[in-house]
């Protein structure tokens, strides 16, 4: 049985009990926006749990008892917090297995017809995905660079740049150029060997030894040039054996290819040696065997593959323009929640290093934007229909992708828990793919990611910015004018909303009411102050049951009026009028509202305090006569949970009318988007002769406002 992912806990203590527990914890890891799970047992997963949790965006199981959590932008946060929590001390924890125990994990991992594919993306992503924060630096950096040059600040292509402006190139060059040593220890930490071993295999053959050999005139070394393509090609004799030599700096696939076969040496090794000695003859011979075949062997078949496949992009990029701008942008919505668009990115790093430039990133800028403009469409919705708890999704979502170039918050967030979504989105993909073929293409000389901060680096820029943006409106219109959801779908979730909101005026209300049940039961009005309260009676301004006066005070007052004071300045309005249900409706009393002057709110009547909120929002007294008057600043204000409200009297002394209440700033409330409207009612309205509003004047503090017969 599945272990509840709800009840109580931080999010983090939540996500792991509905995970199964720290016990079926394998490993965890986590990329921009999703924790990654390996799981013991992928079945005690609770997806529908994880999925109703506040926080979380979505759950992706995988094959092999993978499971991914979407977080969003506080990903990194999440993560910190669950392997910080006790039961995680060790990573997890996992459970002794039998033979047969292990057998049938054999088997399970074995399962499925695609699993080796699974596994191949799995390891190409894995070997990327930590370096998105250092390739979103140096994609800024670059497009800072590219806005001085446009600016004609700086010729930023210039061969005779100052010193200066070289230590910028440095700063983002950095990256691009050791991609292939960060790549290599990624992919060995991925396959579960020393990943130093790795960096240290690829960055053998990127040391200034190596690089110097390529057109030199040392002896061994011998260039030859190609008339034809008017390129040089160096080949070194190296105990006696032909090397080719190649600047490796921006590589990925020789890493790839290198630390696939570094894991089968590295394990063979392994199981060579006693363990006693595996520091230090493992990692020794690992590299004096891959060293040389990576430089003899790898290196040259990387550069091969990775040339091959960009010619090949390039040739129906050259041939075939518009076929090639739309389907790069109506590939990608499919590739990205899949994990498969890594193999494409890894072409565009290898495209700026052999070609100087690539042409993928300008089309798939026309996906990314029309993600971005659908979840743009579905934020202008939510703040139309009130929905706020997708407001907040869209919003987070709408700022990652403009700002930062990252789909994944809108992709699991939203779109694909909405199927009218994709559909509208391809739209925008098209219209964008087609303005980029249509007027030429589009070419970076900088890895960047697709946001409103690297438009400068695409060239032509105005072509680029005109694609992106129509594929932002477009993708925004069609799901703002049709609807991410379906008609029946839209008209439930208006009622579960108004049917939300019911029920919190409700409760309100019944926190106002039990605010100023005081006084004595029904009929008789003059009993003692601690005398149980009479219940609220429904809204009533006539016929009421005659109150017998038990006394000369009740017959020298019974027939003549009681003036209620204005409790704040400004203008006297009709409670139908104060945009609050509860008080329109007079389950509250007949009254009064007061669009305040200003945030001085005073005793309205001679009477005792029987009731001060603790938020300082609703006051109630009662009056020697009986009469029970509701003072309540603000509609909601209750939420602002005393911010704001200066309490300037405590419940249970006499106050005379005029004496200060509260004080209120005002814009304080406007700027928590609450109405400011003061309002003053008698909650016992139905056992008195009457309750006459005065409205429709603007007043000051202290003039009478409602007059109450008894």
């Amino acid at each position: 049985m599945n272990t509840p992912a709800t009840g109580h806990g931080t999010l983090a203590e939540r996500i792991l009990r509905g995970v199964g527990g720290a016990e079926n914890v394998e490993s965890l890891t986590h990329c921009a926006t999703r924790l990654r799970f390996q799981l013991h047992d992928g079945a005690k997963a609770d997806a529908t749990a994880l999925d109703a949790l506040d926080g979380v965006m979505a759950t992706v199981p995988q094959s092999g008892d993978r499971l991914q959590i979407v977080i969003g932008g506080a990903v990194a946060r999440v993560y910190s917090e669950i392997m910080n929590l006790p039961s995680m001390t060790n990573g997890g924890t996992a459970p002794r297995k039998s033979d047969a125990d292990v057998k049938a994990e054999a088997r399970a991992r074995s399962r499925g017809r695609y699993l080796w594919l699974d596994n191949f993306f799995e390891y190409l992503s894995d070997s990327f995905r930590p370096l998105m924060g250092v390739l979103l630096g140096s994609s800024l950096i670059i497009a800072i660079a590219s806005v001085l040059d446009a600016l004609g600040i700086v010729d930023f292509r210039a061969a005779d740049k100052s010193a200066t402006w070289v230590f910028v190139d440095a700063m983002w060059r950095s990256v691009l150029y050791f991609l292939p040593v960060f790549v290599a220890y990624n992919a060995a930490k991925k396959l579960k060997i020393d990943p130093w071993v790795g960096a240290a295999v690829m960055a053998a053959v990127m040391t200034p030894n190596f690089t110097g050999l390529i057109n030199s005139k040392i002896p061994g070394v011998t260039t030859t040039t190609n008339e034809t393509l008017g390129t040089t090609e160096s080949v070194a004799h190296v105990f006696g054996l032909p090397m080719q030599l190649n600047d490796y700096g921006g590589q990925v696939f020789v890493p790839l290819l290198m630390v696939a076969l570094l894991a089968l040496v590295y394990k063979g090794l392994q199981r060579v040696f006693p363990e006693s000695v595996h520091m230090v003859f493992v990692p020794f011979f690992s590299m004096l065997i891959m060293i040389p075949v990576t430089a003899f062997l790898i290196g040259p078949l990387g550069i091969w593959a990775g040339n091959g496949l960009g010619e090949g992009l390039s040739w129906l990029n050259d041939n075939a323009p518009l076929v090639f701008a739309i389907m790069i942008p109506l590939l990608y919505p499919f590739l990205v929640p899949l994990g498969l668009h890594w193999p494409l990115n890894a072409l565009m790093l290898q495209n700026i290093n052999t070609l100087g430039y690539d042409f993928i990133q300008g089309p798939m800028g026309a996906w990314n934007f029309a993600c971005f403009g659908a979840t743009a469409g579905v934020l202008l919705l939510s703040v139309r229909h009130r929905e706020k708890e997708m407001r907040q999704t869209a919003t987070g979502a709408l700022a990652a992708g403009l700002f930062g170039g990252i789909s994944e918050p809108s992709l699991y967030g939203i779109h694909l828990r909405f199927k009218r979504i994709y559909p509208r989105m391809l739209v925008g993909c098209l219209v964008g793919g087609v303005i980029v073929g249509v007027l030429g293409g589009v070419d970076t000389k900088a890895f960047a990611f697709t946001s409103l901060l690297t438009i400068p680096v695409f060239d032509p820029m105005a072509v680029y910015a005109i694609a992106i943006t129509a594929s932002f409106f477009t993708a925004m219109a069609l799901v703002y004018f049709s609807d991410f959801r379906t008609p029946q779908d839209r008209a439930r979730a208006n009622a579960e909303r108004d049917a939300a909101a019911a029920a919190a005026q409700e409760t309100a209300a019944a926190d106002d009411r039990a605010l100023v049940t005081v006084g004595a039961p029904a009929g008789a009005a003059a009993g003692p102050a601690t005398a149980p309260a009479a219940p609220v009676p429904t809204p009533a301004t006539s016929a009421p049951a005659p109150t017998p006066a038990s006394g000369p005070a009740e017959a020298a007052t019974a027939g003549r009026g009681i003036a209620l004071a204005a409790p704040v300045a400004g203008r006297v309005v009709d409670l139908d009028e104060v945009g609050d249900p509860v008080f329109a409706s007079r389950a509250l009393g007949e009254g009064v509202g007061i669009e305040p002057a200003d945030g001085r709110v005073v005793a309205p009547v001679d009477g005792e305090l029987m009731v001060v909120a603790d938020t300082g929002h609703a006051f109630g007294i009662r009056t020697p006569e009986g009469v029970e008057v509701l003072i309540h600043v603000g509609i909601d204000t209750v939420q602002m949970q005393g911010e704001g409200f200066d309490v300037r009297a405590e419940a249970g002394r006499r106050v005379r009318t005029g004496d200060l209440l509260v004080e209120v700033d005002l814009d304080a409330v406007r700027a928590a988007d609450h109405p400011t409207v003061t309002l003053m009612t008698v909650p016992n309205t139905a056992e008195l002769a009457s309750v006459e509003p005065h409205t429709g004047q603007d007043v000051a503090a202290g003039a009478p406002v409602v007059t109450v017969r008894r």
